[in-house]
């Protein structure tokens, strides 16, 4: 491994991209007021700059092996490259599908696009920190970004209410992150996960209290941006108040850039210590798949159930998290794929419901299946994914999370893992069964879906893309995970 003390700003290249595109889209609609279709070109170009810019960064990998710059902060591997990857297109795919709320933004519609372009460079910038403080930062960055676009739609209360609960239990959390930070250094002497690491297999089995309640608190942290439970008070209100055309890109970006920075903390800073944060993070998963299910199963309203279903899914993943190095690769499968389906459901209930909207009762999808099979069958897909059927990508996620977790030696929590996934089976089938089943209600009568917006050709790339991706690596899924077994 290389390692640069200064500046490389081909390490943080694509960052770089996003931020001049940023820049760009504000000072051309402060000197322009150009169309809107302009911003989102401008905004479109620099995000195939960035990806353009880290398919070189993979390369260059191959070729050179990781490097680390910025006096050891920021480390570019193939696990900050892949996470790249995923960013930007949940980036693109967020734009694309919240374009309907841009677009009736008026002049604040350059503020929405510089948010998602921010929230992306922040959670990149988690995945390739190895430096607590630069996590911290990258935290930050992309979280703030998070709570402005979730109040974004200001002529509704429903979405100031989410961006205030947001911010608040949000800074609580960043609070307890950065104590986990300061004990971490009163405990090793360091905030560089590496130094962190070298210091732990020096002190042998010797491991001070400290530093164990450090762990605790960076695990307690991230756990908010997961929506772990018990830390997902937050998921289900922020889900349905929040902008639905934004709402996807939201959730899976967090959720990315969380568990970006809890694999690197673990398997970077800690791995020694795996015998102690293993068995509080198989209760943290074990909690996370318990409590979604039931409570998903209770909703009537599907952001609240994709909210809940979220905490469940966080569950699933912690499970391939446990296995630390081992699970890596099946962490990213299934933190990729679902991201990828997350964005796509929502995408389908900000046509049925609005872009702008902050509610989407069952009601609304009663007869989609007939008004418009497009958007039923594309909602149908991604919900039978995450329920894991097979010949979709998300039963590949669940199976080699399942996997890890398996040969970690945690055995009870694979079993809890497949009752859960079973059971999770009936909310996502009720609401197939509100699509196919039962007829729309009367346009005329209480509780009536709005007026169907059209599906735009953005918001139809991407549901096409995923669908393609959530088909193609449940039939074919070899390929993606022999790659990244071979390179985290």
């Amino acid at each position: 491994m290389s390692e640069a003390a200064g500046v490389s700003l081909m390490a943080v290249g694509p960052e770089v991209a996003l931020l001049l595109g940023a820049v760009l889209v504000l000072m051309i609609d402060v000197y322009r007021n150009p169309p809107r279709k302009l911003l989102g070109w401008t905004a479109g170009t620099f995000l195939a700059v960035a990806f353009g810019l880290a398919v070189y960064q993979w390369f260059r990998i191959g070729a050179e092996g990781p490097s680390l710059s910025f006096g050891g902060m920021v480390l570019t591997d193939h696990f900050s490259v892949f996470a790249r990857w995923v960013v930007l297109v949940l980036a693109a795919g967020g734009l694309a599908v919240g374009w309907g709320m841009i677009a009736e933004s008026g002049r604040r519609a350059a503020e929405a696009i510089a948010l998602v372009l921010l929230a992306a460079i922040g959670f990149q910038l988690m995945a390739a920190s190895v430096h607590l403080v630069m996590t911290f930062l990258a935290l930050e960055i992309g979280s703030i970004s998070l709570y402005v676009l979730a109040g974004f739609t200001r002529d509704r209360v429903s979405s100031d209410e989410a961006a205030l609960k947001y911010f608040l239990l949000g800074s609580f959390a960043s609070a307890i992150f950065i104590y986990g930070v300061a004990l971490t250094f009163a405990g090793t002497g360091g905030m560089s996960l590496l130094d962190v690491n070298a210091y732990l297999a020096g002190e042998g089995t010797e491991t001070a209290l400290v530093v164990l309640l450090g762990v605790a608190l960076l695990l307690a942290g991230l756990a908010f941006k997961i929506s772990a439970a018990p830390f997902h008070a937050w998921a289900p209100d922020v889900y349905q108040g929040a902008p639905a055309g934004v709402t996807g890109f939201m959730a899976g970006v967090a959720k990315v850039g969380g568990f970006a920075a809890l694999m690197r903390i673990l398997v970077v800073g800690f791995p020694g210590l795996a015998p102690d944060w293993g068995p509080p993070l198989a209760g943290l998963a074990a909690l996370s798949v318990i409590v979604g299910t039931l409570l998903a199963i209770m909703q009537d309203d599907v952001r609240r159930l994709l909210a809940y279903s979220g905490v469940a899914h966080a569950g699933f993943i912690l499970i391939g998290a446990i296995a630390g190095s081992e699970g890596q690769p099946a962490v990213w499968f299934y933190l990729a794929v679902y991201a990828v389906q997350v964005v796509a459901a929502f995408a389908v209930v900000a046509v049925v419901c609005g872009p702008a909207s902050s509610s989407a009762p069952f009601g609304n999808f009663a007869g989609l299946g007939a008004g418009s099979p497009f958007l039923a069958a594309s909602l149908a897909l991604m919900l039978l994914a995450m329920a894991g059927i097979p010949l979709t990508a998300g039963f590949v996620g669940k199976f080699a999370v399942f996997v890890a977790g398996w040969e970690a030696g945690y055995e009870w929590l694979v079993v809890l893992g497949l009752v859960t996934a079973v059971a999770g089976l009936y909310f996502y089938l009720r609401l197939l069964v509100v699509m196919y089943v039962r007829a729309p209600i009367p346009a005329e009568a209480p509780g009536a879906a709005p007026a169907r917006a059209r599906v735009g050709a953005p918001a139809k790339v991407t549901l096409g893309a995923a669908i393609l991706v959530t088909m193609v690596l449940g039939v074919v899924p070899g390929p993606l995970l022999d790659l990244l077994s071979d390179v985290l």
